[in-house]
C-alpha cells in the first residue's frame, strides 16, 4: 500500500514535469535553429555580391554577364554549405542529449 501512496494518479504532472525537463533542449534548438536562418540569409547573399564584384569582375575581369552566372553557383554552394552544417550540427546535438540520458 505505500507504493500507491507515493505514486501520483494525475498524469498531467508527468507530461508538465516531462516538458520542464526538455525546456532547457528546446531553448537550445531554437538557438540553433535561429543562427542557422540568419547564416542562411546572409551568408549566400554576402558571398554572390562579394564574389561578383571582388573576384569574377575585379580579379579575373569577367563580363557583367558572366560574373552574375558565377556568382549565383558561388551562392548555390554557400547554400549547400550552411544546411550540410546546420544538419550536421541538429544531428550531433540529438546523439549528446541521448548520451547524457536524455530521451524523448
Amino acid at each position: 500500500m505505500e507504493g500507491f501512496a507515493k505514486t501520483s494518479m494525475n498524469p498531467a504532472s508527468e507530461v508538465a514535469a516531462d516538458f520542464v525537463g526538455n525546456e532547457g533542449s528546446m531553448v537550445s534548438a531554437v538557438k540553433t535553429l535561429l543562427f542557422f536562418t540568419v547564416l542562411m540569409v546572409t551568408v549566400p547573399i554576402g558571398l554572390y555580391f562579394a564574389s561578383k564584384t571582388y573576384i569574377f569582375e575585379g580579379s579575373l575581369q569577367m563580363s557583367n554577364t558572366d560574373s552574375y552566372f558565377y556568382a549565383a553557383i558561388v551562392a548555390v554552394l554557400a547554400v549547400h554549405v550552411v544546411l550540410a552544417l546546420f544538419v550536421y550540427v541538429a544531428w550531433t546535438e540529438g546523439s549528446s542529449q541521448r548520451k547524457k540520458g536524455k530521451h524523448d
